[in-house]
């Protein structure tokens, strides 16, 4: 297996999109697995992401943290999957704005959603999302009349977001909308999508239990 490219996650992270973005893309990669707790605290694996989390991505010796900016990384790496705008078309600037509305808004507001965190009416101008409400009425029309997010067809944007979507509507933290179902259902039979949930739910079975 090739050292080009390494992928260090664990199988119950987020992870699990960037391993579905990898099998998008094609590329040859080694997976390192990290547990959590005392091994993502090592020095060695802090020298790749001082924050201790998964996942991280190593790439001809470029390290890149957090999941939509390895994805996003990933798609201009490799043009060849078609993962993303090209830089002068105007389809960019959706791509853009939708992969980092869903890393910045949506991620903060299901956060603090999770964490009982309300913030008040008075205050709403001091976050970025205003409010959890305002945040998926943005996400119902951005994915609603269209069949992918930027230029009509499937991009890092749409793995992204796609991503969020299936986590949130699964374990409750974003509401069910037929506009999310009928958008994820596009996306989650995907071939690579498959491919990357039978690896990760197979290190899961596989994992010492206890």
């Amino acid at each position: 297996m090739s050292d080009d490219l390494v992928f260090y996650t664990h199988p119950m992270s987020r992870g699990r999109i960037v391993r579905w973005m990898l099998e998008e893309v094609g590329a040859t990669y080694r997976t390192e697995i990290i547990g959590y707790g005392s091994a993502m605290k090592e020095p060695a694996y802090r020298a790749i992401n001082p924050l201790a989390k998964v996942p991280a991505l190593v790439h001809r010796g470029v390290t890149v943290t957090e999941t939509a900016a390895i994805c996003a990384y990933l798609a201009d790496a490799f043009p060849q999957a078609g993962l993303a705008p090209a830089p002068d078309d105007p389809e960019r600037g959706a791509y853009y704005r939708w992969l980092f509305f869903a890393a910045g808004p949506v991620e903060a507001a299901v956060t603090d959603k999770a964490l009982g965190l309300q913030v008040p009416e008075e205050r709403r101008r001091m976050v970025g999302y205003g409010s959890l409400a305002e945040v998926l009425d943005a996400l119902e029309g951005a994915v609603s009349g269209r069949e992918y997010l930027a230029g009509g067809r499937f991009s890092a944007a749409d793995l992204y977001v796609g991503s969020h979507l299936m986590w949130g509507m699964q374990f409750g933290g974003i509401e069910r909308r037929p506009a999310y179902e009928a958008y994820v259902a596009r996306l989650a039979d995907r071939p690579a999508a498959l491919r990357a949930r039978e690896i990760d739910d197979k290190l899961v079975a596989e994992a010492p239990q206890g």
